[in-house]
């Protein structure tokens, strides 16, 4: 039986490196994105859509739905932006929530009703550490990666209630080396170098955790600890503590 696997945002970054690691496992691609000649280096069977608009985020439910095999959808689509949200751009910031949420959210119901009926499958949504805080020209980022995780979750609670053998994760990268940055507009250089991961690293992570039915996935010890203190730390020292690359808006 072919397994297929559906990878969102699959032209660059974490979503490509997600693409080849699943074809190399044996999975049947389906790629969506909106750079359409990106995709077809990686497989044939790709989906040109964007997902911050209604009619991609409806190109691509059709597609779950008429796929009999999936196995693993992976939500990797996103974006980020800088600036203190009352002065950045609002259709920016309701394309993000389109993206990030609403996306996610519904790529997600058109795959799990599958899966739970065939009892197999997992959904991968990539969040980021900034979901276990908040941070300064980056509001409606943390906000959305903490709503996947809080989704995620309660997914993950529904799933182990009916005893179903369906996964799903919340995968929580931090700084990680792709064009995610650069499209944001961010001095790279102004992250301290030991903070960096590859996307290689970040996904052979998310991996481990779908084999030991990890719900929340936070690649780099690092960032284990970071996440640790935004949950438990109160709001007045993290506000004063900023963040690294310092005041970038």
């Amino acid at each position: 039986m072919s397994r297929t696997a559906l990878v969102t945002g699959a032209s660059s970054g974490i979503g490509a490196v997600f693409a080849r690691k699943l074809a190399a496992l044996g999975y049947e691609l389906m790629l969506v994105g909106r750079r359409e000649e990106r995709l077809r280096a990686l497989s044939k069977n790709v989906i040109a859509a964007d997902l911050g608009t209604e009619a991609g985020i409806a190109t691509v439910e059709r597609a779950i739905r008429e796929t009999t095999g999936l196995e693993l959808l992976v939500n990797n689509a996103g974006f980020g932006t800088l600036g203190r949200f009352w002065a950045t751009d609002l259709p920016g910031q309701e394309r993000m929530h389109m993206v990030h949420v609403m996306a996610t959210m519904r790529l997600t119901y058109a795959a799990l009703g599958g899966m739970v009926a065939r009892n197999r499958g997992a959904v991968v949504s990539v969040s980021s550490v900034g979901a276990f805080g908040q941070s300064p020209g980056n509001v409606s980022y943390c906000a959305t990666k903490a709503w996947i995780n809080s989704f995620t979750e309660g997914l993950d609670m529904e799933l182990r209630g009916i005893g179903s053998a369906v996964q799903v994760q919340a995968l929580c990268p931090g700084f990680t080396v792709s064009e995610f940055h650069d499209t944001m507009g961010m001095d790279k250089r102004k992250i301290p170098q030991f903070l960096w991961m590859n996307a290689e690293d970040v996904v052979e992570a998310s991996l481990r955790g779908l084999e030991r039915r990890k719900t929340i996935v936070i690649p780099g010890w690092k960032y284990k600890i970071g996440a640790a203190l935004g949950k438990h730390l109160p709001h007045e020292i993290k506000r004063r503590a900023g963040r690294p690359g310092g005041d970038r808006i």
